[in-house]
């Protein structure tokens, strides 16, 4: 079993705030920003806003191309904060089954061979409208299957509502 968190919520629900406070006694954690820079005001200070909160002792990794996500989680020096596998998710075309089953597969041998922490964000899906088009429908289909395969890997799963955690369950090891 891996030493991986999996935090899941609904948008605005205080899961990034929750996932950085599970890390909190670290002294040092890699940052895996997944979502692309924006040239919105309002993204931008949002971004600014998690920055400051997460402080100094966060080294951001930028994620340049999605694929990169595998080998960003290979830095096993520090334990790593993910947010988000919606966001990362929403940059590659979802509907092409056999390069997201691949994605998904290295995500997870890489999973199982990292030694420190990994705390991963994110959106859980199945609480909102349901989409409307093709692609939203993929999205969605995907993104509730990948949760699925991290919730099994993980070693504690949370959902946070209304910035409330509620562990979904925990695994002990040698019990």
């Amino acid at each position: 079993m891996s030493p991986t968190t999996l935090v899941l919520g609904g948008t605005r629900s205080g899961k990034s705030a929750f996932a950085e406070s599970l890390l909190d006694n670290e002294p040092a954690v890699h940052y895996i920003a997944t979502l692309a820079s924006s040239s919105d005001p309002s993204f931008t200070e949002r971004v600014a806003l998690h920055q400051r909160r997460r402080g100094p002792r966060y080294s951001v990794l930028e994620l340049e191309e999605p694929r990169d996500l595998v080998r960003l989680l290979a830095f096993d020096d520090h334990p790593v904060l993910l947010d988000s596998i919606g966001t990362w998710l929403a940059r590659i075309d979802v509907c092409e089954t056999e390069t997201i089953g691949v994605l998904t597969q290295q995500l997870i041998a890489t999973l199982r061979v990292r030694r420190m922490p990994l705390v991963i964000v994110s959106e859980e899906v199945g609480l909102a409208v349901h989409p409307v088009t093709a692609a939203g429908r993929c999205f969605v289909d995907v993104l509730g299957a990948i949760n699925q395969t991290l919730a099994r890997e993980a070693s504690q799963v949370f959902l946070v509502v209304a910035g409330i955690p509620i562990a979904l369950h925990e695994f002990r090891h040698g019990g």
